[in-house]
């Protein structure tokens, strides 16, 4: 389970800082129960993030069964997916 409230602390925090790889490693040490991937947003096909911003969303992870799945439900998410989102030209 990851609270709601975390996950605005995350989204303010990578708003703040940019997502890149030293924003990541920040979030991994001060958050170390939650697992992190950094990716697209482009890559990411079939599901709704729980945060959108301009330049990244956060979807939530649920590792409960045998493959990690993205979900919208807090009470099972065990990770978060930062993905970037780069504007189109």
């Amino acid at each position: 389970m990851i609270e709601p409230e975390i996950v605005d602390q995350i989204a303010k925090f990578v708003a703040l800082q940019h997502l890149n790889e030293a924003t990541l490693t920040e979030l991994r040490q001060t958050y170390p129960s939650i697992h992190f991937t950094y990716c697209s947003d482009d890559d990411i096909h079939s599901a709704r993030p729980a945060i959108e911003r301009a330049e990244f969303n956060i979807y939530l992870v649920d590792t409960s069964g045998h493959c990690f799945t993205l979900t919208s439900d807090f009470d099972k998410a065990t990770g978060i997916v930062l993905a970037e989102v780069v504007a189109e030209t």
